[in-house]
């Protein structure tokens, strides 16, 4: 009954625009409205609808001159405009017949928060120290936008939704995830932020991605056909993308946060290419390689005693994705609760990437230790890391370490630290050829480098 009804509000308001339109009257998407963020320093595109031939004038106060366009056959129009660096609050005045006032504009840095039940999950669900945070979470250079759940066959052009200013009830039900994101890059850029979050719980990656790049791979095809009906969200391919991303093309964004993967245990072989062609075709339709950076799923006791590393195993993998970032969260988890409380951290270590790729500021470490290579010295496995500094292990000796033979039978192993390098063996094991690590979906490892960030599952083979 829910998704009914917001399907027939939307249905309201298409028919509304359509009438707008034949009356003559200039219309824009939703995602466009007073106190948004647009992207500082950019060239954005404004786009909306209007009746053929129809003369739209925009000029906002940042522009010496105005700038004209017209509504096109099919009673679209579009206009790039460039925006200065972030400052604000400004207005945009969008003229046709009728005349739209955009009012506290912010210009500052636009991120998209998407995945599934940990980026959707709010303050008000019971974070670690929620209700202190909720209320202190007054910030208007923060501007936040949540887009209401929906499904669709086909791509739509509108969604449901708004722009708001950051207080205290409008944080409460917002992605804490999001929130506390933006809160570290407004208080170190000191510009506006503005959230975008689009996010469902329990969905899989495959309901979010244009439907063309799994029909065209039959890999990833049979993969999807692996996904079971759910009652509280859609997992076919491209339900949700067509609703809840593709209304959302071309808004200017600096990048995007993804926290999902839970929904895609059943078919965990094949994320590391799915999550890829996800960055790929999002990129693509973009039409610029923003950064991506994405929270590896924590430890839980899913089923399946190897089904939920395998996901974060093969999120470790699509950081061969240029331009990509990963934070793991293994050391802030109850692996009995699926939706991890330490959302603060969890946001902190995003935006420390953020800050460190993106931004260009010097934060000394941002990434867990992650395997690098594996080199053999008689019954000895090296195991050697990227982000390896300070390496150190919490605790009297390194756990999760196991090494197999020839006959991949893998044994507890002994992992002693030396040279920034991880020295594995077993009395079992007499010429190791693979060594994994924290290779159980509730394993929670004790391996950590000089900025205390943990080491990422892995496994050599």
């Amino acid at each position: 009954m829910k998704t009914f009804i917001k399907r027939v509000s939307l249905a309201i308001v298409v028919l509304f625009i359509f009438l707008q339109i034949s009356r003559g009257n200039i219309s824009l998407p939703e995602i466009f409205s007073d106190n948004m963020v647009l992207q500082q320093k950019s060239d954005v595109i404004i786009w909306g609808w209007a009746k053929t031939g129809e003369k739209i004038v925009i000029k906002a106060d940042w522009m010496d001159t105005e700038v004209t366009t017209q509504g096109s056959t099919q009673g679209t129009w579009k206009i790039s405009i460039k925006t200065p660096g972030a400052g604000g609050p400004l207005n945009i005045r969008i003229k046709g017949q009728n005349e739209i006032v955009l009012k506290n504009v912010l210009i500052g840095e636009v991120w998209l928060c998407s995945g599934q039940s940990n980026m959707e999950m709010s303050a008000q669900w019971g974070i670690n120290n929620g209700e202190e945070e909720i209320k202190n979470a007054d910030y208007p250079e923060i501007r936040l936008f949540t887009v209401n759940t929906s499904t669709s066959l086909y791509p739509q052009d509108h969604l449901a939704g708004k722009w708001s200013v950051c207080t205290s009830d409008e944080m409460r039900t917002f992605s804490a995830i999001g929130y506390f994101f933006a809160r570290k890059l407004n208080k170190e850029l000191g510009i506006p932020v503005g959230v975008i979050n689009s996010s469902w719980g329990g969905t899989p990656a495959e309901a979010w991605m244009p439907e063309e790049v799994i029909q065209k791979n039959n890999f990833l095809k049979e993969a999807a056909a692996k996904q079971k009906p759910v009652p509280w969200g859609p997992v076919e391919p491209a339900r949700i993308y067509n609703a809840m991303i593709s209304p959302l093309i071309p808004f200017r964004i600096a990048g995007v946060l993804w926290y999902q993967g839970e929904a895609n245990t059943i078919n965990a072989y094949a994320y590391k290419e799915m999550l890829s062609e996800l960055i790929k075709s999002w990129r693509n339709h973009w039409g610029y390689d923003f950064p991506f950076y994405f929270a590896q799923i924590a430890p839980y006791k899913y089923g399946n005693p190897f089904e939920g590393v395998e996901v974060r195993d093969a999120q470790r993998r699509v950081l061969e994705v240029p331009n990509t970032g990963m934070a793991v969260l293994s050391d802030l988890c109850d692996t009995l609760n699926i939706h991890p409380k330490n959302k603060q951290d969890a946001a902190l270590r995003l935006a420390n990437i953020a800050l460190n790729r993106y931004y260009k500021k010097a934060i000394p470490e941002d990434s867990g230790p992650l395997f690098k290579a594996m080199t053999i010295d008689k019954n000895k496995a090296i195991i050697s890391f990227d982000y390896s500094e300070g390496l150190h292990g919490a605790g009297d000796k390194l756990t999760c370490f196991e090494i197999a033979g020839a006959d991949k039978v893998f044994y507890p192993g002994e992992a002693k630290i030396k040279d920034q390098k991880v020295i594995v063996t077993s009395k079992k094991v007499k010429l190791p050829v693979a060594v994994r690590f924290a290779w159980r979906n509730t394993a929670i490892p004790n391996l950590f480098n000089g900025a205390n960030l943990p080491a990422s599952c892995f496994i050599t083979e």
